[in-house]
């Protein structure tokens, strides 16, 4: 299996994705749309119109990883920015776990004194 280093970056494509897409359209998608290197170690994270799918690409320095996941039921809470299709949506480890998890991320707010770098890319939230 593979583990996320602190230096990651979870990119989330902005809008719905065609899942029908497999390595090589979401590995376009990722260098194109999201202006990432898909051979950089950074994931990409796609979600279909429905929100019912999640197609995740990885480079773990050795070959392409693409996972799914398929809810049974529900929806996942796509950021705002990203249903929109406007910006780039950077999502941390936790808010990644957070949105696999089904937990809705424009509910939840990081506390005063949790700091992180400005990034001049939209945040999840």
């Amino acid at each position: 299996m593979w583990t996320l280093s602190a230096a990651t970056r979870i990119y989330l494509a902005p809008g719905p994705t065609d899942l029908r897409k497999g390595f090589d359209g979401l590995y376009g998608l990722m260098r194109d749309r999201l202006q990432v290197c898909p051979q950089s170690g950074h994931l990409g994270l796609f979600c279909n119109r429905e929100r019912t799918r999640l197609k995740l690409l990885y480079w773990d320095g050795t070959g392409l990883w693409l996972c799914t996941k398929r809810l049974e039921r529900g929806r996942f809470s796509w950021p705002a920015a990203a249903a929109t299709g406007e910006g780039k949506v950077v999502l941390s480890q936790e808010e990644l776990a957070l949105l696999l998890g089904g937990i809705e991320l424009k509910q939840t707010r990081r506390k005063a004194w949790y700091g992180r770098r400005a990034e001049k890319v939209t945040r999840a939230a």
